[in-house]
């Protein structure tokens, strides 16, 4: 976001937006189509560290869509289906160019469609898990983009984490909602000032 000479990033934007709807918020994961984010906040929704995965579109929602293609699912019916599975299936690939031949190798072994997603679902949140470590997982976890509208993609990082992950319905609109927030404050600052002078 810039306005002026304002310039917020996508990250801080995440962060307000998270701490503003879950205030206890103290680390955020952030999967969206083409990057994964693991940020630390403080009580104030400002950024204590963060970072990455924005080289390829492994364990991103690119990937999940790369899944879904393959099998012939809307990428919205993954995360039901995956949730029915009864069987731990490890899918090796993060890759996405590579994990739709693993899966079409897994169904022509007669493995079941929703254990294939299942382990297409641990597979990210291993992925995930990973980038959380490296910036610190503390006491409230909060997950944002549209990735964290997919119930199996939320209940594959609580278990991985092993802890409650907060995800809202508006949770790919979460880095907008920080956005608006910032421009608020702003805008509030710049009202306080004027009335400083009128007043001054």
């Amino acid at each position: 976001m810039s306005t002026g000479d304002d310039q917020v990033t996508e990250i801080s934007c995440h962060a307000k937006g998270a701490v503003h709807l879950f205030p206890k918020t103290t680390t955020i994961l952030d999967i969206g189509g083409q990057d994964t984010k693991g940020i630390k906040t403080n009580p104030r929704g400002e950024v204590v560290d963060f970072c990455m995965n924005d080289k390829c579109a492994a364990g991103t929602g690119r990937f999940l869509a790369a899944a879904a293609e393959v099998m012939g699912l809307d990428v919205a019916e993954i995360g039901p289906e995956a949730l029915k599975s009864t069987e731990e299936l490890k899918i090796t690939n993060v890759c996405t160019v590579f994990v739709e031949s693993e899966i079409l190798n897994q169904l022509s072994r007669g493995r079941k469609r929703e254990d294939i997603l299942a382990g297409v679902h641990r597979s990210i949140a291993g992925r995930s898990a990973s980038l959380l470590r490296r910036v610190g997982v503390e006491d409230e976890l909060t997950f944002t983009g549209g990735v964290a509208r997919n119930p199996g993609m939320v209940a594959a990082v609580e278990k991985r984490m092993n802890m409650k992950v907060n995800a809202s319905a508006d949770s790919q609109y979460m880095g907008a909602l920080g956005a608006a927030l910032f421009a608020l404050e702003r805008a509030m600052a710049g009202v306080r000032r004027k009335e400083q002078e009128v007043t001054g």
